[in-house]
C-alpha cells in the first residue's frame, strides 16, 4: 500500500518551510507513506490574487488537485496577529468545490506554524488553521503529551501542533525539540493515514 501525505505551508522568512520539511521527514520515516511537499503563492493586497504563477525556487505551488489526492495533510504558516497568513486563507477560501464533493472528509491533518515573539500567538493560529480542515471533515492530530519533547521544550512545540520561535530578520535554526515535535506530526500522520485505510 503507497500512501502520500500533502505538506503544504506559506513562509516568508524561511522557518515555517524548514518546519515542513521535519514534518515530511517524520511522515517518510513510516515505510509505505511519502510526503507531497507544496507551498502557496503570496498574494496582493490590491488585486486580493496571487502574485506569480510559479516559485523562483523551492517546491511548487499547490493546486486543488494536491488536496483532493493526497491521503492526509500537514498545514503550516507563520502567525500573523494570532491568524494565518492571508495567501494560505485565501488558497483554502479557493476549496469549497472539494467541500461540496467531501473529497477530505475522513483524512487525517495537523497543523504547524512559527511565530518572531515567543508569545506571537502560536496555538491561536494553530487552531484558525484547523477551522477549514473541520468543516471539511477531516480527522485532527496534535501532538500527545506522551512525548517528552512537548515538556522539555522552552521555545516552539504545543499539543495543538509543532511551532518554532523564530526572532530575528531571517529563518532561525529549529531547537532540537522543535525537530522532534515537527517530526512527531509526521509520523503520527503517516501512521494514522495507514490505518484508516486498512480500517476501510
Amino acid at each position: 500500500m503507497s500512501m502520500e501525505i500533502l505538506v503544504l505551508y506559506y513562509s516568508r522568512k524561511g522557518t515555517t518551510a524548514e518546519l515542513a520539511r521535519q514534518v515530511c521527514r517524520g511522515i517518510e520515516s513510516v515505510s509505505g507513506v511519502s510526503a507531497r511537499l507544496r507551498t502557496v503563492p503570496p498574494v496582493s493586497a490590491s488585486t486580493e490574487a496571487s502574485e506569480k504563477p510559479v516559485p523562483e525556487q523551492g517546491p511548487p505551488y499547490a493546486s486543488m488537485d494536491d488536496l483532493a489526492e493526497c491521503d492526509g495533510l500537514a498545514l503550516g504558516s507563520p502567525a500573523r496577529f494570532g491568524n494565518m497568513a492571508a495567501p494560505m486563507k485565501y488558497f483554502l477560501d479557493q476549496s469549497s468545490g472539494l467541500w461540496l464533493k467531501g473529497a477530505l472528509a475522513d483524512k487525517p491533518a495537523g497543523v504547524f506554524t512559527s511565530t518572531s515573539s515567543l508569545h506571537g500567538g502560536q496555538e491561536s493560529t494553530l487552531l484558525s488553521m484547523m477551522l477549514p480542515l473541520f468543516h471539511h471533515g477531516m480527522i485532527l492530530l496534535g501532538v500527545p503529551y506522551t512525548d517528552g519533547n512537548l515538556g522539555k521544550t522552552r521555545s516552539g512545540g504545543t499539543p495543538y501542533g509543532p511551532s518554532a520561535f523564530a526572532p530575528g530578520p531571517g529563518p532561525s535554526k529549529l531547537e532540537k525539540e522543535e525537530i522532534a515535535i515537527a517530526r512527531l506530526l509526521g509520523q503520527r500522520l503517516a501512521q494514522t493515514a495507514l490505518k484508516l485505510a486498512v480500517a476501510k
